[in-house]
């Protein structure tokens, strides 16, 4: 006996098949029954990746929760993630809102070629407008933290036919404007950390252990204020692309010799009419004066401060923080003019 009938003595008949006919035959050769459209999407909690750039690279993003009201968010960094927007689990799907996690390109869950030609603001806006239509998002809110509302603010100058609302957290309109207030901050810093910034800085010696020490006391001043960093915050800056940083923003907050430096979009921002919220900080790196110069020039915003918060006030002011936001959204849905 040969394997083909081994097979069909045995194997098939003992599942009960009926092997001996041609039909029989044929039918074992056929496709198997492929299963209705509405069983074939494969649930993967809400993570996909999205082809950019003609499929030349792809970009991770993940939807949370089911609600009416839909947001995109945009990371800071430039170069950091998503990760650190995990406390948003907590605060928006409860009230209705679908939000969707993004890894811009070169963040740690979507690629990271090692090609600095991409890492231009122009690009990363047509990128953002890639992700919205392949998640097929019309009339929804996009949110920008850091670096993530500048790109927010490109976004809405070119595309903002797009947007119900814009929320623009802890960002100033002008780079130049923002350079002008770190400076002030870091005279108000203790005289032998400015004098070690300056020993090191004279060097671009960024790395040294001893210049990235006196940086940590920039960092618990002004970009979060809790004795101890948050899980999904200390996270995302481990994962932090240098290329993608030092390329747009220089070696941290301090020192800007990236393509950013010149960004200034005040003469701009009044042709941003969707409706606005400016979210600021007592303590971040971000100036009021400038945050409040930004929500008077966008026609239709408001400006909301976090009186105990810094950078990362969704942390260390979070209560105020998720409640001016919360407070926005429901009122921009209920109609209601902003200022």
């Amino acid at each position: 006996m040969n394997r083909r009938d081994f097979v069909k003595t045995n194997l098939l008949g003992a599942l009960g098949l009926a092997c001996a006919s041609s039909s029989d035959d044929a039918r074992a050769h056929e496709d198997p029954p492929q299963p209705s459209p509405a069983l074939r999407e494969i649930k993967t909690g809400g993570a996909r990746l999205i082809p950019i750039h003609g499929g030349k690279y792809h970009v991770w993003t993940k939807r949370v929760g089911a609600g009416p009201v839909k947001m995109l968010t945009l990371h800071g960094g430039p170069g950091v993630t998503h990760e650190y927007f995990e406390c948003f689990e907590d605060f928006l799907p409860q009230q209705g809102i679908q939000f969707y996690y993004y890894d811009q390109l070169g963040s740690a869950y979507s690629d990271q070629p090692a090609d600095s030609s991409l890492w231009t603001l122009p690009r990363f806006v047509e990128e953002v407008e890639e992700v919205r239509r392949a998640l097929q998002l019309h009339d929804f809110y996009l949110y920008g933290q850091s670096w993530g509302a500048l790109l927010a603010i490109e976004y809405a100058l070119k595309y903002g036919a797009n947007l119900k609302g814009l929320i623009l957290s802890n960002m100033t309109a002008s780079i130049p404007a923002y350079e002008k207030h770190a400076a002030e901050l870091r005279r108000a810093l203790p005289p032998e950390i400015t004098a070690t910034l300056d020993q090191y800085e004279a060097k671009s010696d960024f790395n040294n252990p001893k210049y990235q020490q006196a940086m940590d006391a920039v960092y618990s001043r002004h970009l979060c204020r809790l004795p101890e960093w948050p899980e999904p915050a200390s996270r995302c800056l481990r994962h932090l692309n240098p290329q993608v940083y030092n390329t747009m923003q220089g070696p941290n907050e301090f020192v800007i010799t990236g393509n950013l430096k010149t960004w200034d979009r005040w003469a701009d921002l009044p042709r941003i009419s969707v409706p606005t919220l400016v979210l600021g900080a007592r303590y971040d790196t971000m100036s009021i004066a400038d945050l409040e110069r930004e929500s008077r020039l966008i026609p239709n915003a408001r400006l909301a401060v976090c009186e105990n918060g810094s950078h990362f006030s969704l942390y260390d002011d979070q209560d105020a923080y998720f409640g001016h936001l919360l407070a926005f959204i429901r009122g921009n849905e209920l109609g209601r003019k902003i200022r």
